[in-house]
């Protein structure tokens, strides 16, 4: 006899709730796999963990894995880096959009999910997570206003780069502040001419206390936001002049900015570049 899954309540669970196509929220986990295993954790991500526990789960409706060859790790700052040490660390992030008004649905299956991967030995362990965190969506700012992909799209349009930029104000005050700074002044004028045709802005939220015990509690969920850069362009190729002098100012202190090309998902490529 077939397992009982309770299909009668998809039915009643699609009936109710918001089901807009705005990124309300976002899961953005940057991983660094142990020596040695980087091929093998390449492959379970890919092959298992990225559908599994992460694009087959409700609410979660785009992905996509970026990775950090050598040279692009050493393009990195500032040298020290409040969110990873040393500040190379951290070679494949992810990025996931949730649905507006559905984190808390999200959260519980996600929970129960990987859950249920750990006890059937789905999960490789290892791997150290540098910086995973969930965030609730800020803002998005366009270089060419309505032209072009928004911000909906920016996971499953063909950006050729990303960089990833963490920001610390003093306190909850002084975030208000920096957003605003950054919303109204500061990336328009950086996106103004550049390879960046857009810039999603995140704050962080507490992971839920029953998480997995390998990912440590959110830091910054008071004071921290997350830019996430999408680039036209390799970075490589416009790193000096666009991204290689990233500053708060005296809004905050900039503790990370990273950049990323994307995966060719079913392949090893890149694997051999990340040491």
């Amino acid at each position: 006899m077939s397992e009982d899954t309770r299909s009668e309540v998809y039915a009643e669970l699609a009936a109710v709730g918001p089901y807009g196509v705005r990124p309300g929220h976002a899961l953005i986990t940057m991983v660094e796999p142990h020596p040695g295993q980087e091929y093998a954790y390449n492959r379970w991500y890919e092959d298992d963990h990225y559908y599994a526990g992460a694009m087959a789960m409700p609410w979660m409706y785009a992905g996509r894995r970026w990775v950090a060859t050598r040279d692009l790790q050493l393009l990195r700052y500032p040298e020290k880096s409040a969110v990873a040490q040393p500040v190379t660390a951290g070679c494949y992030i992810s990025t996931y959009w949730i649905t507006d008004g559905r984190y808390d649905d999200h959260m519980r299956w996600t929970v129960g999910i990987n859950k249920r991967l750990n006890r059937d030995g789905r999960v490789h362990q290892a791997r150290t997570h540098v910086f995973t965190a969930f965030q609730d969506h800020v803002a998005t700012v366009y270089r060419d206003g309505a032209a072009g992909p928004r911000d909906y799209h920016a996971l499953d349009h063909p950006y050729a780069g990303l960089v990833v930029e963490v920001i610390d104000a003093e306190g909850p005050q002084g975030r208000a502040e920096l957003l605003e700074w950054l919303r109204s002044r500061e990336l328009p004028k950086r996106l103004a001419g550049s390879p960046a045709a857009m810039v999603t802005v995140f704050r962080p939220t507490p992971l839920p206390l029953d998480r997995m015990s390998y990912v440590k509690q959110v830091e910054g969920v008071d004071t921290r936001l997350t830019l996430l850069w999408f680039l036209e362009r390799d970075p490589r190729d416009c790193w000096e002049g666009h991204f290689a002098d990233l500053d708060a100012g005296e809004r905050g202190r900039v503790e990370l900015v990273a950049p990323f090309i994307p995966t060719v998902p079913g392949t090893d490529r890149y694997v051999d570049e990340l040491r």
